[in-house]
């Protein structure tokens, strides 16, 4: 489990560490369908878990008076948890009956649900594993064009594929947050298309120092706490090195 935040303390989004853990943890369930026979490509599973946490945070439902509009607010009064698990077979069938939106990749599926207490997973989420989920790309990913969002994964982290879909999604998260209203219309528009690229070393400390948003993690597990893991870049985001 991880948290984010925003570079900018001036950002609305910016919290305290004290604010975060006094508020009522919530988490962001995502589950992963990876069938034994057919994997998804780590970086189509990436890139579709990202998609689906701005596929949730875009729906009217998660906005407003919608239904699931209290639930984000209370997640995102706290730490920006988010928990990747994987299912199969009947494991995903009934995990597809349960409110939420499955986002598909090029074969990967994830599905995304509304925030949940820290200790309130539904009984057929809270049964699968977290924990082993491996993944490999058949081929290098081809580079991403120049005017698409990137979230560029730290080189100096190794993570599990869940625990980087996870990173990818509090990634995009913060891209979201940051981009103006319109620049966010349009980016929903276009079905929200990214890219994951693990970063090069001499392009990371760039990355980390350009004022783009930069995701912390809190050290729950895998990696030491404050390990900077992604860099958000979208295009609308960019500016001169600080």
């Amino acid at each position: 489990m991880t948290r984010t935040e925003t570079t900018d303390p001036s950002s609305p989004f910016h919290h305290e560490e004290t604010d975060r853990d006094a508020a009522p943890q919530y988490v962001l369930p995502l589950v992963a369908r990876i069938e034994r026979a057919e994997p998804p490509a780590r970086t189509d599973a990436l890139e579709t878990a990202a998609r689906a946490v701005l596929v949730l945070l875009s729906d009217e439902r998660a906005a407003g008076e919608g239904e699931w509009a209290q639930a984000v607010r209370d997640w995102q009064d706290a730490r920006i948890r988010k928990v990747v698990r994987r299912a199969r077979g009947a494991e995903w069938r009934r995990a597809e009956a349960l409110p939420g939106i499955t986002v598909t990749g090029e074969h990967a599926q994830v599905r995304v649900f509304p925030p949940v207490p820290l200790d309130g997973w539904p009984k057929d989420l809270a049964r699968l594993q977290v924990s082993g989920t491996e993944l490999d790309d058949p081929e290098p990913p081809a580079a991403p064009g120049a005017d698409r969002p990137v979230l560029w994964l730290s080189p100096e982290v190794e993570m599990s594929a869940g625990k980087a879909m996870a990173q990818a999604g509090h990634g995009a998260q913060l891209a979201w947050w940051e981009l103006p209203a319109e620049e966010r219309t349009a980016w929903r528009a276009a079905g929200f298309p990214l890219a994951v690229r693990r970063a090069e070393p001499a392009a990371w400390q760039t990355l980390t120092r350009s004022g783009l948003p930069v995701v912390r993690d809190a050290g729950f597990t895998e990696i030491a706490p404050g390990s900077c893991t992604v860099v958000a870049d979208h295009p609308a985001l960019r500016r001169p090195a600080r």
